[in-house]
Formats: C-alpha cells, structure tokens, sequence
C-alpha cells in the first residue's frame, strides 16, 4: 500500500527547457567547456559551493561573459509553472492521505528564480510535509545516499513509497532501493494523472 509520495519538482511540476542552458551559454562564446565543468556543476547542486564560487569559476573559465548574462543564460531552463499542478498539489495536501514529499536536484540561483518569477511557490512548499532540495541537505540524485536519507529521516519503508520523477537514473536508483516508481514522460505525460496513470497501485 502506498503511504508516501515523493516527488521530483522539475518537469514534474515547474516545466523545463533542459536544453536551454547550453543554447545559451553557446550563444555566449561558451563552446570549449573544461572536462571538470561537470562535476563542478554536481558540487553546486549538492550546495558543497556557494553562488559567488560558481559565478567566479564559470568567469575563470570564460572571462569575456558577464555576470549577469551567465546567470540568465543559467536560468533560461527554467520556464512556468501550470496553475492545474498546483492545484492538484493543494488538493493532494488537503486530503491528507497520504504523506507528501518533495525531493529535487537544484541549486541556488534557480531556487531564487523560482522564489521571484513563481508567484504561488511558498503555497507549493507549504503543501508538503516535508521539501527536500539538493543543495540545501547535500545529497543529489541518483546517488542512493540521497533516497536513504529520505527513508532514515522519516522511518520509511521503500515499498510504501511512489516516487515520481522524470528522469530515468533516478527512479532506475530508486526502484532498486525498494520503491514504487513513475517514470514520468514530461512530453506525453502529467503529475496530475498521477492516479489514472498507475491505478494498480492505489487498488485497495
């Protein structure tokens, strides 16, 4: 019986443009990207680096971009978010039947996007009972730490979970702790047919 539902927040709620970033950081001369960039960009989602280090790094590497364009050229992933998702949240919360988690790679900079460009966002969190995001307790996903700290933190069972995300690593890690799973299809697929989608999960 499912008791807990975990969720990812982009492309599962806030829509994405995951290819954005590197359109426009392209757009910007930033081509030549140094084979570190990708863990250097694991350690600011993972909070382990502030804002300021990674503005100064990513100038370091490319010194003739400014910070501003750089840090919407880092924003532009990020697009809206439909009022029928939050709706469905709220009405989620409002039931209480089951308990409600968030879990999200992210950082800083696209929090405090999300923050000023969202209106309802504090509402949002505050549908939760709890709201876990990366750089603020310093796991990410897939890493299994990550889902272990969830199960330790609120004595929970993995068969007990659903955890939806639109990212196949991370439920791939998930499913193999014990977890129920929706690998959502953020093309051809919606959070709010959560139930009609994986109805066989919620059969008493």
């Amino acid at each position: 019986m499912i008791k807990t539902l975990l969720f990812d927040f982009g492309d599962v709620f806030l829509t994405l443009d995951k290819s954005a970033t590197l359109r426009e950081l392209q757009k910007l001369g930033m081509t030549d990207f140094p084979p570190e960039m990708f863990s250097f960009l694991q350690e600011y989602e993972k909070g382990h680096l502030s804002t300021q280090k990674f503005i100064a790094q990513f100038r370091a590497w490319f010194p003739g971009v400014s910070e501003n364009k750089l840090i919407q050229a880092w924003n532009a992933i990020l697009m809206d978010f439909p009022v029928n998702r939050m709706e469905f949240i709220k009405k989620l919360s409002e039931e209480k039947k089951y308990q409600l988690i968030l879990l999200s790679n992210t950082n800083d900079l696209h929090i405090e996007w999300v923050s000023k460009h969202i209106v309802f966002f504090e509402e949002f969190k505050a549908c939760f009972d709890a709201f876990y995001l990366s750089h603020e307790i310093n796991f990410r996903k897939p890493d299994h730490t990550i889902f272990e700290f969830v199960l330790k933190k609120h004595g929970l069972k993995s068969s007990e979970i659903l955890f939806i995300d639109d990212t196949i690593e991370n439920t791939e890690t998930a499913k193999k702790l014990g977890f129920q799973i929706w690998n959502l299809d953020p093309e051809k697929e919606d959070v709010t047919e959560l139930f009609e989608r994986k109805s066989e999960l919620f059969k008493a």
